[in-house]
């Protein structure tokens, strides 16, 4: 690895060091309420509090992948980063900071319910996709590592078409696929993909998620190879 490819890693990780630190901590106080809360609600009838821990999670990584093609690029432009470093590491960095907070999220599910079951709070629940399969850790990390690399792609290639082509081609963009979802939904084809998704769910879907992330920052590469430190306006 190139001393500029780590340099740009080191960038990339101190940056987003202190949101991490803000959004774990909120993250983690309103778990602790969550869990406070649920311990009331053990003498009331039907008492249950549930709470999405990845949901939280994923959209964080679809704000970071926004902003990283706003701030990142040109401020790795400005330093005298290449293109093709620059493509490397940032995809580099969105695969550790998917995994990371993966096996980071999935061992404080694992502490929360091994917390709550010997304390006998049994009105507190975290649910996670995985419980529809075999919910392991192992199997939650997976689920949760492809589908937070997929919004970090979809995510960063949506800022790059608002950072070079401007608020005009960026909203070109999200109003064709917002008209797409619309017909789709009009016409019926998308919730039968989401019924034959669901009558076919296991582990494979979430493999094909991540392989249609590593084909969409793929073609960030198109963008990034003439961006340049100005955004369009």
């Amino acid at each position: 690895m190139g001393r500029q490819l780590k340099g740009l890693l080191y960038f990339y990780a101190t940056d987003a060091r202190y949101s991490l630190l803000i959004f774990w901590s909120i993250l983690l106080s309103t778990l602790l309420v969550s869990i406070v809360g649920a311990y009331f609600l053990l003498n009331v009838e039907n008492g249950q509090m549930t709470f999405a821990l990845s949901m939280a999670i994923y959209i964080y990584c679809g704000i970071t992948g926004f902003i990283q093609a706003k701030h990142g690029i040109p401020f790795s432009i400005k330093m005298g980063s290449t293109r093709k470093n620059i493509f490397a590491g940032m995809g580099l960095f969105f695969l550790g900071l998917a995994l990371a907070k993966s096996v980071l999220a999935n061992t404080v599910h694992s502490v929360i319910l091994f917390g709550t079951d010997k304390m006998g709070i049994s009105s507190y629940q975290l649910i996670h996709p995985a419980q529809l399969l075999t919910d392991t850790w192992l199997t939650r990390v997976i689920i949760d590592a492809t589908v937070m690399f997929f919004l970090l792609s979809f995510m960063f290639l949506l800022g790059l078409l608002f950072y070079k082509y401007g608020l005009l081609g960026g909203g070109v963009v999200v109003g064709t696929l917002a008209i797409i979802l619309l017909f789709g939904l009009a016409q019926g084809w998308i919730a039968d993909f989401f019924i034959d998704i669901f009558q076919s769910f296991d582990m494979t879907f979430f493999y094909e998620v991540f392989a249609v992330g590593i084909v969409l920052y793929v073609v960030t590469w198109i963008m990034l190879r003439r961006i340049t430190t100005e955004a369009a306006r």
